[in-house]
């Protein structure tokens, strides 16, 4: 079932039901309090028609300035309560993103850019600018609306049609115009992401784009996705203008109506000249806070969209926990797999359709096979990135389904041809929040040669690296990414091309030590370099066709 921005907003309120409520219970204070000025003004035009001056004038200048001036601390309250929200907001909306962008499906991850995804993150500032406008704004506007039509209605019971009447109107106009906006403002902020996520392809991308720039693609392709944002963009802002054009008719009617009825009443002797002269402040004041929801409108539908945008990340299912079963601590694994089958759901042919095999516990094994035979997806099946449609696989006589997959991660060394070294040190990206001694670490940079480099650098496994090692080269990387997986000592190592740009002797001398039978850890690795095969215990020849 799909989810509305509307309930996603009502959702969003909902965390903040508290403090929400101290807001509209400051609003309608304010909105209370707001009426002492045309009260006051009322009572003190009846005093100065008496023509004396007296003490309890004083007394009622003395109340209009003690009303406004507790009109700005609830004010001021308000104002700090949003500022609670917008922080809280933001510092969930990080942390949620981060909590969920690790547990993506990856099926679903397949089919999506996930850096695209990350861009979303940025409505949550749009959330943020807008809540105190809809917060505190909308709702004083609305209770001052409210409240003038109530304190009119005390005044000649015809306001009270009147306030009726105009408040079904402004209802009309947001339920016929309401939707349209939602969706063109949709729109405008999908075109807004394609043209976002483009200039990042180009960033990424930039020495090709930079060699081929003559033919200017990338010029073209960003005039058609910016000139499909301002088509988008126009027609959200026609339904604005349209939308403005009806509450400035609705303004021009309601100022209309109150002077009108007001005067007349004024002429018919029902309401003396203090009474008229408040009945206008009121008026005034009723016509400011329409245009204060008319400026807001935007707003809303500004929100409304960053909560669906946002709501796509947080929409997206995360992967199965799994079951209750967990691997011993440096327990190597056996798997043993059944008749498994799997394909993708697009393809037509099965890419496995009956594979079985057995590999003993600290077994090491070479994947071979031809290109397209499935070798690089066994490994992301037994990693747990792809589940199997049928047959049975298990680790350690225990069905894969069963085991808790946070648990079953710690358990497994996963190396595939993906560069996935991040902005940190470089003590973060090999332990990766773990905790090791000085020991451990410095033998497994010692084993890897990695020492040697870092003797070079200005703070040594401490020394900082760019977002996927730019500086690095390739060979680091590669060693960076094989101490994460050794230094934890895992129980299975699935690796797919590990050490390709490693030079040759210390490839040899890595996979001497990988491929040891004193290690207690079971291998699967895929590579041409003949020497694995050479100093693995058996060969595993995969064909699907």
């Amino acid at each position: 079932m799909q989810v509305t921005p509307i309930r996603r907003f009502w959702k969003l309120l909902r965390l903040y039901t508290k403090e929400i409520r101290q807001i509209y219970v400051y609003a309608l204070f304010i909105g209370v309090v707001n009426l002492t000025l045309p009260l006051g003004i009322q009572a003190i035009i009846n005093f100065l028609q008496t023509g004396t001056f007296t003490t309890t004038w004083l007394i009622l200048v003395g109340f209009v300035l003690v009303g406004i001036a507790i009109t700005g601390v609830l004010q001021v309250s308000q104002l700090r309560i949003v500022e609670n929200i917008q922080q809280d907001l933001f510092a969930r909306s990080g942390l949620e993103f981060a909590y969920r962008i690790p547990k993506f499906s990856f099926l679903k991850l397949d089919k999506i850019h996930a850096p695209e995804l990350v861009n979303r993150f940025f409505d949550t500032l749009t959330i943020q600018k807008g809540l105190p406008k809809i917060l505190i704004d909308f709702s004083l506007a609305a209770f001052q609306i409210a409240f003038g039509l109530i304190l009119l209605a005390v005044y000649s019971p015809y306001f009270i049609i009147l306030g009726f009447a105009l408040a079904f109107i402004l209802w009309v106009i947001f339920k016929i115009t309401g939707p349209k906006g939602v969706t063109t403002s949709l729109k405008e902020s999908k075109y807004k992401y394609k043209l976002a996520h483009w200039l990042e392809e180009i960033a990424r991308g930039n020495r090709s784009f930079k060699m081929h720039a003559k033919y200017q693609l990338h010029l073209e392709k960003t005039d058609t996705m910016v000139g499909s944002y301002l088509n988008a963009r126009e027609k959200h802002f026609k339904v604005l203008i349209n939308q403005f054009g009806q509450f400035i008719g609705f303004k021009v009617i309601l100022a209309a109506g109150l002077l009108l009825l007001g005067g007349y009443l004024v002429f018919e002797e029902r309401m003396n000249i203090g009474q008229f002269v408040a009945a206008e402040i009121i008026i005034i004041l009723i016509i400011n806070s329409v245009e204060k929801v008319i400026r807001i409108i935007d707003t809303i539908y500004d929100v409304l969209t960053a909560l669906d945008k946002i709501g796509y990340v947080t929409d997206i299912p995360l992967d199965d926990k799994g079951g209750n079963a967990i691997l011993e601590k440096e327990e190597p694994i056996k798997i043993c797999a059944k008749d498994l089958v799997f394909g993708f759901p697009e393809d037509r042919k099965k890419i496995f359709d009956g594979l079985s095999f057995d590999i003993a516990a600290k077994e090491k094994v070479v994947l071979s096979g031809p290109s397209g035979s499935g070798k690089s997806l066994l490994l992301q099946i037994l990693s747990g990135i792809h589940e199997i449609e049928d047959g049975e696989l298990y680790l350690n006589n225990i069905p894969f389904s069963n085991y808790q997959r946070e648990s079953l991660y710690t358990h497994l060394g996963v190396s595939f041809p993906i560069n996935q070294i991040f902005e940190g040190t470089i003590r973060e990206n090999v332990l990766m929040g773990r905790t090791v001694s000085e020991k451990e670490l410095s033998e497994t940079l010692s084993l890897l040669k990695l020492d040697d480099y870092l003797v070079h650098q200005p703070n040594g496994v401490d020394s900082f690296v760019d977002s996927g090692g730019r500086r690095l080269p390739r060979s680091i990387i590669q060693k960076l990414l094989i101490a994460r997986i050794i230094i934890a000592k895992p129980g299975l190592l699935l690796l797919e091309d590990p050490l390709q740009f490693i030079p040759e002797d210390e490839k040899r001398r890595i996979i001497v030590y990988i491929m040891d039978t004193k290690r207690d850890w079971t291998v699967l690795v895929i590579s041409d370099f003949g020497y694995w095969k050479e100093k693995c215990d058996r060969l595993i020849n995969i064909n699907n066709k």
